[in-house]
């Protein structure tokens, strides 16, 4: 029997062509042009299988299943007797990036910018996919004000139906500030609000502070900074209505306008609490800093509610919810606070971690924790545990976060992170004296084993003609303080 082609390539999109056919029994199916992609692979995509009955409609829609992918370039069904033959053509292979000419950020960012579309090492290379990555390039590099950033793409074909791409980037100067403009403003002098923001116009500083470099995450920090420069000085509805960034022909001048609407200046008519309390209502007042007949402050209604927040979490309820609802009344121009105080549930610690410690044992940072395993969670225990532990004079850094236990809901760890330092010390010198004339000293001092246990730490101090050795004996803790026990000389 001849072989018959059934279907051609599928077309672009949904399109497909086929050609008439008697149907037959698939007894076989066979796959030819397969090289990295498993015939397993292609026979879960393919809607035929031994035993079904061939028709023109059937091959199409298996052409198409096969196409969608984006693993082929080119499907094709054919017969072989009663074998269906499946002949695809592969797309390459991506084998390499290269990127060239970046100095604002790293290759691997910018290939995981990449990566972020679809192209990647060791994936599929699709054509389609090159103006897209170029304009992700593009919009990496607007991120930092390089507005004349140029990416250009080299496809090079690779033995194995792989490719080589080459990103060359030429990244251009950064865009300067020109002027800021604030539009709407009425309270506050233009003057004083352009002095809040980080971005500013050219100086004589600017060399140094790059203050004049646009960067779209700067713009919206100060946008943030100018509402709540506006909040903390009661105009409770301040809003940003629009910003227009505009750069001049050459890519180099960036104006930037923003319009403001202040809205009206208010006052607090009234401060209440209500929900559950767990903590002494009385006792959550005295943290509230926004009173009656004061502007309003944002300022102060995120530090009373942080402060109530804090309280809850020294009885356990480090999960508490304290939402400041606003009631506001336009016509006194006044507003009325209630915060709502939840709770939630009392949580204790299940584990006390430490981690990042290679020199220094756990006991002795453990003996610096006042968070008890097993008790109720507080926060001011654990802040205090971290002062103690930084105040070892050990670590570079000691951070704490206290996670969730999974699969609970009153239960969390407290893990300390800490950065360790060196201790140990080399001190060289050289002096004169009328008994020793000339002197050379060299003093060392190995790293404190206090870290571990309490045991004498030898200090070693070397002369030309006085070798001395000095014992000095470190109790860490004793009485609540630190004491150094002279032991020896020799």
């Amino acid at each position: 029997m001849t072989i018959r082609t059934f279907l051609a390539m599928c077309c672009v999109l949904l399109s497909t062509a086929a050609w008439a056919l008697s149907p037959f029994t698939i007894r076989d199916i066979r796959v030819e042009g397969a090289q990295r992609i498993e015939a397993g692979t292609i026979f879960s995509y393919l809607p035929l299988k031994v035993g079904d009955t061939v028709t023109s409609e059937k091959a199409a829609a298996a052409v198409k299943s096969l196409y969608d992918t984006g693993f082929f370039a080119d499907v094709r069904l054919e017969s072989d007797g009663d074998v269906l033959v499946v002949v695809v053509q592969e797309r390459p292979s991506i084998a390499r990036i290269d990127i060239n000419g970046t100095k604002a950020f790293s290759k691997d960012q910018l290939k995981d910018a990449l990566k972020s579309i679809g192209i990647a090492e060791s994936r599929i290379y699709d054509k389609s996919l090159l103006d897209k990555a170029e304009k992700e390039l593009k919009r990496q590099y607007l991120g930092k004000g390089k507005y004349s950033a140029q990416v250009t793409t080299t496809v090079t074909p690779m033995p194995r139906n792989r490719v080589a791409l080459t990103f060359n980037i030429v990244e251009g100067e950064v865009a300067h500030i020109r002027e800021i403009n604030i539009v709407g403003a009425k309270a506050f002098k233009e003057k004083d609000l352009l002095e809040q923001l980080q971005l500013n116009g050219p100086n004589w500083l600017s060399w140094y502070t790059k203050n004049d470099q646009y960067s779209k995450q700067k713009l919206s920090g100060d946008l943030e900074t100018l509402r709540s420069y506006y909040q903390d000085r009661g105009y409770l509805e301040f809003a940003v209505e629009s910003t227009q960034v505009s750069i001049s022909p050459d890519k180099q001048d960036i104006y930037i306008t923003i319009n403001i609407n202040e809205g009206e200046q208010y006052k607090v008519s009234d401060v209440k609490l209500t929900g559950q309390f767990v903590v002494p209502e009385e006792e959550l007042k005295k943290l509230v800093k926004l009173k009656p007949g004061d502007i309003f402050s944002r300022e102060k209604v995120t530090t009373s509610s942080k402060a109530i927040s804090d309280r809850l979490a020294n009885e356990g309820y480090s999960f508490a919810n304290i939402n400041a609802a606003p009631e506001i009344n336009k016509e006194n121009r006044t507003a009325a606070f209630t915060f709502v105080v939840d709770p939630g549930r009392r949580v204790y610690v299940r584990h006390v971690n430490i981690y990042g410690n290679t020199t220094t044992r756990d006991e002795v940072i453990r003996r610096e924790v006042r968070q008890m395993e097993g008790g109720w969670y507080s926060i001011e225990k654990v802040n205090r545990s971290k002062e103690r532990i930084d105040r070892l004079g050990f670590f570079s850094e000691v951070t704490v976060d206290s996670p969730p236990v999974p699969g609970t809901t009153d239960q969390v760890d407290v893990n300390f992170t800490v950065v360790e330092r060196q201790t140990g010390q080399i001190q060289v010198g050289a002096g004169y004296s009328s008994a020793e004339k000339s002197r050379v000293e060299r003093r060392d001092q190995p790293e404190q084993p206090v870290r571990q246990r309490q045991l004498p730490v030898p200090e070693r101090q070397f002369r030309r003609h006085h070798p001395d050795l000095r014992v000095d004996l470190l109790q860490p803790l004793l009485d609540g303080g630190r004491h150094r026990a002279f032991l020896e000389r020799v």
